[in-house]
């Protein structure tokens, strides 16, 4: 029986707004582990009234963390849940269906994504369809990578049928200041990987976002939510080059990072962390 037990493990930091549900998702599973990078709101009081395996460490990194949350977790089946996520109920059944008949002989599975954003779901453009590796056996899968970290599993990967839920911003203004964020840490990387910004990167990356996904990935069909969605993109895309530009061009050291390390909670969830890489 212990074959067929599944945890779920979360990071989490300042999501007192979303974290309830994606705890109330998850009662199915037979463990829940959070690791939280001091929040400071009610975010580790409402995880401690769901589960008692709360820990909170520094943050060190995306793979960093993710790992370690991971291998807190105790059975032989793991599921990595975000905090702006929900596991719908079909789910929940399937991935019980799946693991008590041993993973259908597979080691990892493909989950798909389905994100709600100003009042509709979102059917098109670049952030949808929207896929990753999320439930996998613990012992073949690992969280590899920098900033774009995602699990690697060893062995046979399979698809879920049932997708999981996505809220990931309040309004459009918590979007666009995540995008700040987001830009300024994907800069960085760059920067540190030796990439460096060029006026064609500024004029053509955004527009090439533009065509890839609201016209060629029908993000138009999405109405006005469609809309600012490949503005909110083409935005980011362009303050990720003009911040890297920055970084060439300047001789102070990034306030940011101290000694290659975020210091705090990033700001940027998983999921948008890999909606924004897959979409690139």
């Amino acid at each position: 029986m212990l074959e067929s037990k599944i945890s779920v493990y979360m990071i989490t930091y300042n999501n007192e707004r979303t974290i309830r549900k994606a705890l109330e998702s998850v009662t199915w599973a037979d463990e829940v582990v959070v690791v939280d990078s001091f929040s400071g709101d009610k975010t580790v009081e409402i995880c401690r009234t769901f589960t008692d395996k709360v820990f909170q460490r520094k943050w060190p990194g995306f793979r960093e963390q993710y790992q370690h949350a991971a291998e807190l977790t105790s059975y032989p089946w793991i599921l990595f849940v975000d905090a702006d996520e929900e596991i719908p109920p079909e789910l929940a059944q399937e991935i019980r269906r799946v693991v008590g008949g041993n993973g259908d002989a597979a080691d990892g599975f493909i989950v798909y994504r389905r994100t709600y954003y100003l009042g509709r779901w979102i059917r098109y453009g670049g952030w949808y369809p929207d896929c990753e590796i999320r439930l996998y056996r613990r012992d073949r899968g690992r969280w590899e990578g920098g900033l774009f970290a995602k699990v690697v599993v060893d062995g046979k990967v399979s698809s879920l049928t049932h997708p999981y839920l996505h809220y990931p911003y309040r309004d459009i203004s918590e979007q666009i200041q995540r995008a700040d964020r987001y830009s300024r840490i994907a800069a960085e990387e760059l920067f540190q990987e030796g990439e460096r910004c060029s006026l064609l990167h500024l004029l053509f990356r955004p527009l090439f976002r533009f065509v890839k996904e609201y016209l060629f990935k029908s993000g138009f069909r999405d109405g006005v939510p469609g809309l600012v969605i490949i503005t909110t993109t083409m935005f980011y895309v362009f303050m990720k080059y003009a911040k890297l530009w920055e970084l060439t061009h300047s001789t102070a050291p990034s306030p940011a990072f101290k000694d290659g390390v975020n210091e705090g909670g990033s700001g940027v969830t998983h999921a948008e962390k890999e909606r924004e890489h897959a979409s690139f």
